[in-house]
């Protein structure tokens, strides 16, 4: 388990850290636990999320414009003390970049497509930042939602090794949880990896210790 490094850890962002290890996850997806940021929060967790290619995939069938890169961060961050603008203890920091085909990539579309995936994953209504409050609860799950997509093209010259164009899709997001349970959350995360990826419908697998 790697976290902030604090000698002693609240009970709370324990609970919290080991949640995430209920988590189900697509079986092209792999989860492992990365270095978190320091100085963000008293207490941090990060999961390093990467789509896995198949071992029998045919060279022929990978479209020259693309590496077929897909890969993110989950960050955990947590203040006992809260913090105002996360109006709450629990926020979670999302990173997600994927090589995407070009006619996608042209789609001026694709950014708020991408965003639509974020928060319907979530649970959250079009141009909403907090969730509809679950079943039995006043609370929402989700608050303060906010974040940018971002496409690019990049076009390489001379003697550099790659393809010759690649089109990226970056999305960056912060949201506040309302509850230390956060498995929905990173599966939430790992669905929007999987809908970026081009992943086709498939079953998932136990995550399990990470």
């Amino acid at each position: 388990m790697t976290t902030s490094g604090a000698p002693t850890e609240p009970a709370e962002f324990r609970d919290a850290v080991q949640s995430l290890h209920a988590a189900t996850v697509r079986s092209e997806i792999e989860v492992g636990a990365i270095r978190p940021p320091q100085r963000l929060a008293p207490y941090s967790y990060a999961l390093g999320v990467e789509v896995r290619q198949p071992d029998d995939i045919d060279a022929a069938l990978v479209p020259t414009d693309s590496a077929g890169s897909s890969f993110g961060r989950l960050v955990l961050l947590y203040d006992p003390e809260g913090q105002e603008a996360w109006n709450g203890t629990f926020r979670l920091v999302a990173f997600i970049q994927a090589e995407v085909e070009e006619a996608l990539a042209a789609d001026p579309m694709l950014p708020h497509v991408a965003w639509s995936w974020l928060s319907e994953s979530l649970g959250i209504d079009d141009g909403a930042t907090e969730s509809t409050p679950p079943f039995g609860s006043d609370v929402p799950a989700v608050r303060a939602l906010g974040g940018t997509v971002t496409a690019t093209t990049s076009v390489r010259y001379g003697d550099i090794a790659g393809p010759p164009e690649s089109h990226q899709l970056e999305l960056r997001a912060s949201w506040t949880a309302t509850s230390g349970d956060l498995a929905v959350h990173l599966e939430a995360f790992c669905e929007v990896l999987a809908y970026v990826a081009g992943l086709p419908p498939s079953g998932v697998s136990a995550l399990g210790s990470v």
